[in-house]
């Protein structure tokens, strides 16, 4: 699984980090503007991310601005809606919950993650094997 992890917040891209990497390469992005471009890369080479984590309350360019942008570049690469893309956010509300699903968010976690929930859903997701 090829992930993108897009957070502006250090300890939050380590802790991903050490969820995430035994099931396979990750790359980082500190907001939405470096993101973008990652995607971009990824899917001018052929080999989109499986999954990118992305919080909300970055510098340059929000997350879902940056969201917005990834659908952008699915469309123009002609991949479908293969991202799947993973909110991360300390805010919990319905307007945020609703605004990252309307720009076509697969999950939505409220920081702080709850590792457990998370490998879950990216099993549901068929993103990791599911336990034997």
């Amino acid at each position: 699984m090829r992930t993108l992890i897009v957070d502006d917040d250090p300890v939050c891209r380590a802790v991903l980090q050490h969820a995430l990497m035994a099931y396979g390469p990750i790359s980082f992005a500190d907001n939405g503007v470096e993101a973008i471009a990652a995607v971009a890369a990824q899917l001018a080479k052929g080999e989109p991310f499986d999954l990118v984590t992305l919080d909300i309350m970055m510098p340059d360019m929000d997350g879902h601005q940056t969201l917005k942008a990834i659908r952008r570049l699915e469309v123009l690469f002609k991949v479908g809606h293969d991202v799947k893309v993973a909110v991360t956010s300390a805010m919990g509300d319905k307007d945020s919950i609703f605004a990252s699903f309307r720009e076509q968010a697969d999950l939505y976690f409220v920081k702080p993650i709850r590792l457990d929930q998370l490998m879950d859903e990216l099993r549901t997701h068929q993103l990791i094997a599911v336990r034997a």
